[in-house]
């Protein structure tokens, strides 16, 4: 009788310490903690360096000094030049908004609108409309630009906004204005130019550069001119001289 009450209680401390061996933190896509459809930490974006295509969720803060060294001799890169006139600029210019019917970009031709695509590639827990794979309806998501985690629902759309990194006014005004619709259409639905954001962040910023308007998370803001870098030098955008400055400034230039 000693022997089995013994044995018993060696398996009652030991119950516990198997229970622990067995849980594991749920991994978020670029290899940080994220919630999945469980708990856990919102994944906080991809560092942007490590992201060239922009099919990566987010956009991570860059804090290492090698980074930002990184950073300013990507932004060197840019070429710049003062903006020409708004004269003929329309929405409609850049194609049917988010459109799947694009070609040369990340996530084209996926049967999904791009807006659902970006929705999906930065959230967690992502909730879709019955019988579709596509229309997001519900998420978990850290927003870059206010360092802030949001629940956001289709009852409340515009709580969460696509943010054109390069805005596609500016984007007329730098040389756009000149391209076949063809390309238009590419800048406005490739994902590397897209963030889902606060909405009332993505209105304030409207169609303005790096100079004139910034993310409120500080944190993001070297990350983002990284962005802003990535975008002008994939499709051979001029930003203008003060935006370059900042932008440069912003990681320590």
């Amino acid at each position: 009788m000693r022997s089995r009450r013994t044995a018993a209680v060696a398996v009652l401390l030991l119950a516990p310490l198997a229970l622990a061996g067995c849980t594991s933190a749920k991994k978020g896509p670029s290899g940080g903690a994220g919630s999945g459809s469980g708990s856990g930490a919102v994944s906080q974006g991809t560092n942007p360096l490590q992201n060239p295509d922009g099919t990566k969720p987010g956009l991570a803060p860059v804090t290492a000094d090698a980074d930002k060294k990184a950073g300013r001799d990507l932004i060197a890169q840019v070429k710049t030049a003062d903006p020409g006139p708004k004269t003929g600029y329309d929405r409609d210019q850049f194609g049917p908004a988010w459109t799947d019917n694009v070609d040369g970009v990340p996530m084209g031709h996926n049967n999904c609108g791009t807006r659902d695509d970006v929705l999906a590639r930065d959230g967690k827990g992502v909730e879709h409309k019955d019988g579709s794979a596509c229309v997001v309806t519900a998420m978990t998501i850290w927003d870059p630009y206010t360092g802030k985690t949001v629940q956001w629902s289709k009852q409340q759309p515009s709580k969460i906004q696509i943010d054109h990194v390069m805005p596609l006014s500016y984007d007329w005004q730098q040389g756009a204005s000149q391209w076949d619709k063809a390309k238009r259409v590419q800048i406005a639905n490739d994902p590397l130019n897209l963030i889902p954001a606060d909405g009332s962040q993505n209105a304030s910023k409207g169609d303005a550069g790096p100079a004139t308007w910034l993310p409120a998370n500080t944190e993001i803001r070297c990350s983002y001119a990284i962005r802003w870098a990535q975008v002008s030098l994939k499709y051979q955008l001029p930003v203008t001289p003060a935006d370059k400055k900042t932008m440069l400034a912003l990681c320590g230039g």
